[in-house]
């Protein structure tokens, strides 16, 4: 006997096929056009192996920060009681809808070396956050947080309460009840958004280029190597881009799905 419901309406299918072409074709495409022949040759140049290294580096950093930044934050807005949490959400996202360039000018007039805090880092340290390293965390972490607190408070407001409250009735206080039981109980929507915010790390470009420039050794990710390449090698811009596909990809299909399996079987 056939499931009911197991079938898709034609008017459901058609354009979930389009949507499916609209997205896969482009990669496709990056796949054929790629120059297999000339592939070990660019990849061996030494400027794309710094490029990705500082990529990997800098996405795993602001992973790290997002993670220990970002879960307490999710936990106000979905936990606590606070006024003005409907203020906080909307501030939290807005970096989702904001260009990254504007995200980057921001983030130069507040930590460049005239801005609100810089010119106290640099007047009083002698600290320049511009231009370096650390920049292209600070603009990574700026840009990918968000999607690591949507996540994870997503991941709060479904966990069942009533272990909390349980922990609460047997004597533990606030602390040892979220170190206990929530972190364990929301482990795979925290490992989920960690791995959807490397992944936007990764692909930063806009917030990086403003506030970082692009600096190889010190500042040049792979969307800024792509971009540069795209002006003066176009196949090695392709060859760069395949480089990122694959390890997004592969971050994507190793990690996220595992977790989020792990999520509804617990569920």
């Amino acid at each position: 006997m056939r499931r009911r419901g197991a079938g898709v309406p034609l008017p459901l299918l058609v354009p979930a096929s389009i949507a499916v072409a609209f997205l896969v074709l482009p990669l496709l495409g990056l796949v054929v056009r790629t120059p297999w022949t000339d592939l070990p040759a660019q990849l061996a140049d030494p400027a794309v192996g710094e490029a990705l290294r500082l990529s990997l580096v800098s996405a795993t950093l602001a992973t790290a920060v997002s993670l220990v930044l970002g879960v307490p934050l999710a936990w106000v807005l979905a936990r606590s009681r606070a006024r003005g949490r409907s203020v906080l959400r909307a501030l939290v996202t807005v970096p989702l809808v904001l260009p990254p360039v504007v995200g980057g000018v921001a983030l130069f007039l507040v930590l460049g070396r005239q801005g609100i805090v810089g010119r106290w880092l640099d007047q009083g340290f002698d600290v320049t956050i511009p231009f370096t390293t650390t920049a292209v965390v600070i603009a990574e972490t700026f840009v990918a947080m968000p999607f690591l607190v949507i996540s994870v408070e997503g991941a709060l407001r479904a966990a069942d309460a009533r272990f909390e409250d349980a922990a609460a009735t047997l004597g533990a206080d606030r602390w040892t009840t979220f170190r206990r039981v929530t972190l364990p109980l929301v482990s795979p929507g925290i490992a989920a958004g960690a791995v959807l915010c490397w992944a936007r790390a990764l692909g930063e470009f806009g917030a990086t280029i403003t506030f970082a420039g692009n600096f190889p050794g010190t500042t040049q990710t792979m969307p800024l190597a792509v971009y540069l390449a795209l002006q003066r090698d176009p196949q090695a811009a392709i060859v760069l881009s395949l480089v990122l596909l694959v390890v997004s990809l592969a971050t994507l299909l190793l990690l996220r799905d595992r977790w989020l399996s792990r999520a509804g079987t617990a569920a």
